[in-house]
């Protein structure tokens, strides 16, 4: 990563976190079931049934409803687990979210040792939290590159999923960093172009 791009993206990350703190619990609340109804009436949604999620930071949107009703309709549900001894994550398939999940290596919750692991190959859509996002689907981590490495992997449509908040106007990219198909944030879906 060149200094210049490392230093860009570390003042992204700043400006968002200041964006981020302004908004109270209600207000996340409140943006997080405005998302779940757009995310609800996609077609991308309804034909995917083979889903990968995220157990939500404070930061992030939570879509833990449409993980439940995932479950309860059938679908594969997966969340990323970290796997030590390769130092990555990979998909695990749960069947009860509380049952299924403990506090995992960054304290996020995700799927205990006996859960099953799922072929990232075997995704229909993979529903991708960010620090930031832009509008041609440029995704901004956390800055260890984890989930840029799972999706590297993974088929199926992947879906940026943010706070209006995180959309800016542009993210500086390097080769290896995922591009997203769309975005959903409380205010709208975005399918990229291509």
């Amino acid at each position: 990563m060149s200094a210049q791009t490392s230093v860009q993206k570390q003042m992204l990350r700043r400006e968002v976190r200041e964006r981020l703190a302004k908004l109270t619990p209600a207000m996340r609340l409140q943006a997080g079931n405005r998302a779940t109804a757009i995310l609800r009436s996609q077609q991308t949604w309804n034909k995917a049934h083979t889903i990968i999620f995220y157990a939500p930071m404070p930061d992030e949107v939570d879509l833990t409803a449409m993980l439940n009703e995932a479950l309860a309709a059938g679908k594969t549900v997966a969340l990323p687990g970290y796997v030590s001894e390769a130092a990555t994550y990979r998909a695990f398939i749960i069947k009860d979210f509380a049952k299924d999940c403990v506090p995992g290596k960054f304290g996020i919750l995700e799927p205990k040792p006996t859960c099953p692991s799922l072929a990232l190959n075997a995704l229909d859509l993979a529903l991708v939290p960010g620090v930031a996002f832009d509008l041609s689907g440029r995704r901004l981590g956390r800055g260890q590159g984890f989930y840029d490495r799972l999706l590297a992997l993974a088929s199926g449509i992947k879906c940026g999923v943010s706070f209006d908040e995180q959309i800016v106007h542009e993210i500086p990219v390097e080769p290896h960093d995922a591009h997203m198909n769309c975005l959903l944030t409380p205010s709208r879906w975005l399918a990229m172009a291509g």
